[in-house]
């Protein structure tokens, strides 16, 4: 009898159903609502899984002669798994219609003193290429600069912004969790905040505008679920779903960013919109996928910049590589209070959603 090692063809079988599995496997984990950190990793590469699966469905229609009903139940599965996952990446697709309105004609000189230009990155502790950073501040020039991971040894080398960032708030630590804030803005009342873990930070401030309007800003970068820092996602979500409950963006102006260990279209960070009301700039206009750098094909986008709907776009990019993990993500902003009229909102939370906000911040805060 023919082994399956003399029939490629029985062998291209195995394979294909091998790969139907884990891909079905991945987006049916994606779909549980367990916070376990290997549940919710595959939260993560969505892209990727719905380029398998697309392979997979492909080699599955070539070396099945569906003569037999799990064959046709396969394919099936396939199906599904991949129109959930495109469902789930669609709004971040160029597809999709923009939930942020761009700026669409060039800002007049009273309008300048309404724009805000942020530029978020993170560092990585270990790099010490702070040039390459210097290099891009130069070049984009932000109203605000966040660096995320930054220590001691980044500090001594930021300290050259000074004379051009008078405004900051420096947290230096070696736990990966460090962060700086430098603005050429005024901050006023700036505090730093450890919100759910004693040695993970989080900054919130009052940004004042050249117009003299004031914008509150929250800047953070929680814990991530993993085998090596925590087994669950609930310190994350419980910091995410915490400052959605301070934020009223129906009657403040607001800026949220940093690296939140959370990608845009995981379930966490949608009920975080819903629950702030913010705004995403990538929605219709990209997956700006910051992290990892080192990486092609394995990337997603971890660092983000919410706003409420009182902003338009004037520029979203992704910038160079610095030799962190992470690409800086770079975003300039026009306040218009007649935005909010005009474009597309979040979706408020239904009574279930607020109530898995509330189980989620609980499960955090006291584990």
């Amino acid at each position: 009898m023919m082994t399956i090692f003399q029939d490629p063809f029985s062998l291209s079988r195995i394979i294909t159903f091998i790969l139907a599995i884990v891909t079905i496997s991945a987006t049916f984990a994606s779909r549980l609502k367990w916070d376990d950190w290997w549940i919710r990793a595959f939260d993560f590469p969505r892209i990727q899984i719905s380029a398998l699966l697309l392979i997979t469905l492909m080699l599955t229609a070539w070396v099945y002669d569906f003569s037999e009903l799990w064959h046709f139940f396969l394919l099936f599965l396939l199906l599904c798994s991949l129109a959930y996952q495109a469902y789930r990446i669609y709004p971040y697709t160029l597809l999709a219609p923009k939930q942020v309105l761009s700026v669409q004609n060039q800002i007049i000189e009273p309008e300048k003193d309404n724009t805000v230009s942020v530029l978020v990155s993170n560092v990585l502790t270990p790099n010490r290429q702070s040039h390459r950073l210097l290099e891009v501040v130069r070049k984009k020039n932000p109203d605000i600069l966040l660096t995320l991971e930054s220590d001691k040894w980044w500090e001594d080398k930021l300290n050259v912004l000074e004379p051009d960032y008078p405004y900051t708030v420096k947290v230096p630590l070696d736990n990966l969790y460090g962060m700086h804030l430098y603005s050429r803005l005024e901050l006023i009342d700036a505090e730093v905040n450890y919100l759910v873990e004693s040695d993970v930070p989080s900054i919130e401030t009052t940004v004042k505008l050249k117009s003299g309007k004031t914008i509150r800003l929250f800047c953070l970068h929680p814990a991530p679920p993993s085998p090596s820092q925590n087994e669950t996602s609930a310190e994350r979500d419980a910091e995410l779903l915490m400052v959605a409950n301070k934020l009223d963006a129906d009657n403040e102006t607001i800026l949220v960013m940093g690296d939140l260990n959370d990608v845009a279209w995981s379930r966490t960070t949608s009920l975080f919109l819903k629950m702030s009301g913010l705004l995403d700039p990538r929605r219709g206009r990209g997956f700006f996928n910051t992290f990892h750098a080192g990486h092609l094909l394995l990337r997603w986008p971890l660092d983000h910049i919410f706003h409420s709907n009182d902003f338009k776009l004037i520029a979203m990019e992704r910038q160079k590589n610095i030799g962190s993990d992470h690409f800086p993500i770079y975003s300039k902003l026009l306040y218009s209070s007649k935005a909010q009229y005009a474009q597309n909102t979040t979706d408020s939370p239904s009574t279930e959603e607020k109530e898995e906000a509330v189980e989620k911040i609980k499960k955090g805060t006291e584990g």
